[in-house]
């Protein structure tokens, strides 16, 4: 691999070749969405990234003649080295992500550059690609290639796979999301359970109040944090996440498409759905100059959309596995579709990502008639 060179980077300038690189690798793919370079560059900004607040990271880049042809990222998760080892996470595991290479060989060297500094750092396992917090874009895509992403999903060159493979690494954990035409009204057991929920007095669903964000962000919070507790690769926001990620998605949220499910009064399940922010970025290729701030303001006005995407939904631990759970889920599913069909001009929609083992809620996506559109890998290997 002549004149090829892996280094460690943490300076502006190489953070912003860091975040261009994927322009030009991915620039004849149809179906990959260019990210907002200003967004990306936050990611991987210490000062901009409340992760950060509990984690640490290095960047690589590789350079050919002084021009880049690979990145990776290696990280830890402090949080994450704290967990019960079965739950995917645990002491002396590490990460890498934000990988993308021209070559395989490049890909082989920054991998190896990554596994060098985890180990430096005291791991002894590495798990990828999650680039960076597993509540960012984890996994790699290996099925689903023949369209774009949703919002907050990643987008991958088929032959990543078998590179990665073939550096011994093993699938630790599959991930999918699943879609499904909401124009069409669901199967009549679903309508039936959710007409028995409307029937019962002790059960409300809501709409969030946007207007009351911070409390209405501490309910879900809430459930969240009781409802995945136990799902592999779970780790708690912290509140430094938390700020940013309500600066981030404050401008998507709209209270018909987030809704909160009492039972007796007491908050018990959440959905939170948002429109597919990819439709309007993938035109504007990644820079809001020189008007596409003006038109990304307009669509956030009323977004008229094809796709909803639900990234996350969950049940409170004590109603889990039971016949309630899956009333409550089916009556905010079909709340927020017909919302989505008739304010918002929506005919798809994405749930996902869902973890191959989560059988209740795999069964609810089918139960509602979506099929897998989308699969991505988690790899593990001993470093």
């Amino acid at each position: 691999m002549a004149d090829v060179i892996i280094r460690k980077i943490d300076s502006k300038r190489d953070r912003k070749a860091f975040v261009e690189l994927p322009f030009r690798l991915y620039a004849d793919d149809p179906n990959w969405v260019a990210p907002l370079k200003s967004e990306a560059l936050g990611l991987i900004t210490p000062e901009k990234n409340g992760w950060y607040s509990h984690a640490r990271a290095q960047l690589f880049l590789a350079e050919q003649y002084g021009r880049a042809v690979g990145r990776i990222s290696a990280h830890i998760d402090t949080l994450a080295l704290t967990l019960d080892p079965s739950l995917g996470f645990g002491p002396g595991v590490g990460q890498w992500g934000l990988m993308d290479a021209e070559r395989e060989e490049v890909f082989t060297a920054l991998l190896a550059a990554a596994e060098q500094w985890l180990r430096e750092q005291g791991m002894t396992r590495a798990l990828g690609p999650i680039s960076q917090s597993i509540w960012e874009e984890p996994g790699l895509l290996i099925d689903g290639y023949d369209h774009p992403p949703t919002v907050m999903m990643g987008h991958a060159k088929p032959e990543y796979r078998g590179w990665i493979e073939r550096a011994g690494y093993a699938p630790v954990k599959t991930l999918y999301t699943y879609e499904l035409d909401i124009t069409q009204k669901f199967p009549p057991i679903v309508q039936r359970i959710i007409q028995s929920g409307e029937r019962n007095p002790r059960i409300h669903v809501r709409e969030v109040d946007k207007s009351k964000f911070e409390e209405e962000a501490a309910i879900i919070l809430h459930i969240l944090n009781d409802a995945w507790s136990d799902n592999w690769g779970f780790v708690p926001l912290t509140p430094p996440e938390i700020k940013d990620v309500g600066v981030k998605l404050k401008p998507i949220v709209f209270n018909d498409l987030i809704r909160i499910a009492e039972l007796d009064g007491k908050p018990v399940a959440f959905m939170i759905t948002l429109p597919d922010l990819n439709e309007p970025l993938k035109p504007l290729k990644g820079s809001l100059l020189p008007f596409g701030w003006a038109k990304l303001l307009l669509w956030l006005r009323r977004p008229q959309v094809r796709t909803m995407r639900v990234p996350l939904m969950g049940v409170v631990k004590e109603l889990q596995s039971s016949r309630m759970a899956s009333q409550l889920a089916f009556m905010m599913i079909e709340y927020i579709r017909l919302a989505s069909v008739t304010r918002y001009g929506a005919s798809r929609g994405e749930i996902g990502w869902i973890l191959e083992d989560n059988q209740g809620m795999r069964s609810i996506a089918e139960t509602i008639q979506s099929r897998v559109n989308k699969t991505y890998q988690i790899y593990e290997r001993g470093i």
